[in-house]
């Protein structure tokens, strides 16, 4: 039986009428029946249609694992280009060549030969100031003593900034597309992580995150669980500034 015929079976089993599954899994009627009439045309590409099926599964009371293991034989496993039909077209990541390979050895010489040369010239000031001057009397070696005392106050502790950071951790009870990007677009991840699977990210910067299957995973944003009560596919934006995510669709 294919994956349409078992829908559609699902759902009269079920006492369900196409315009009572679009509207439990807001997707419209007839995209729903032309999946179980097997046109998957309609769905806008892979990703979709594996959601829209999963979706549909659920609503009718079906296992939706073994309908989109036979839609991937059919039509491939996910990833490659079938998986980035999802995201905003990414420009490939480039690491820069550090340039000025010897910059930080010759800044470490020219520092160690300032402090070499002011110790040098204390030294040399404190001898020679030391060889003019006629024998301290009483008031004058307190005089130095305060200027000693002056000179080793210790200064005040400064402390870098903390920048804020979003921990992201997602773990998986079903197999689940994932998709991170940057605010420009930029693809920072995207594939499945498997049942059983954690993935964590660590962002200083505001990213956006797509979940294909939300009701299968479990996700935590700086150790706060996020609730997803909906089998659609969820898309969410994350600021580091901002530890809630805002769901935009």
């Amino acid at each position: 039986m294919s994956i349409g015929d078992t829908l559609a079976e699902a759902r009269r089993q079920a006492g369900l009428t196409l315009t009572q599954v679009s509207q439990q899994t807001r997707i419209r009627e007839s995209i729903i029946r032309s999946i179980e009439q097997g046109d998957f045309s309609s769905c806008g590409g892979d990703f979709y249609t594996r959601g829209h099926i999963r979706s549909i599964a659920g609503v009718v009371g079906t296992d939706p694992v073994p309908l989109i293991r036979e839609y991937d034989e059919e039509h491939g496993m996910p990833g490659g280009v079938r998986a980035a039909q999802i995201f905003e077209p990414a420009t490939p990541i480039r690491i820069r060549e550090p340039s000025n390979f010897h910059l930080g050895r010759v800044l470490a010489v020219l520092v160690l030969a300032a402090l070499g040369f002011g110790a040098y010239h204390l030294y040399t000031t404190h001898d020679a100031h030391s060889m003019a001057s006629p024998p301290a009397k009483a008031h004058s070696s307190s005089t130095v003593t305060a200027r000693t005392h002056a000179t080793d106050k210790p200064t005040a502790h400064q402390t870098t900034p903390t920048v804020p950071e979003a921990v992201i951790r997602l773990t998986a009870a079903q197999d689940c597309w994932v998709g991170l990007n940057s605010p420009t677009g930029q693809s920072l991840y995207q594939g499945t992580v498997l049942a059983g699977s954690t993935m964590i990210w660590h962002e200083k910067h505001p990213v956006s995150m797509v979940i294909g299957n939300p009701l299968g995973v479990t996700l935590t944003v700086n150790g706060k669980h996020q609730q997803m009560s909906t089998v659609q596919v969820v898309r969410l934006s994350i600021n580091p500034l901002n530890k809630t995510p805002v769901t935009v669709g």
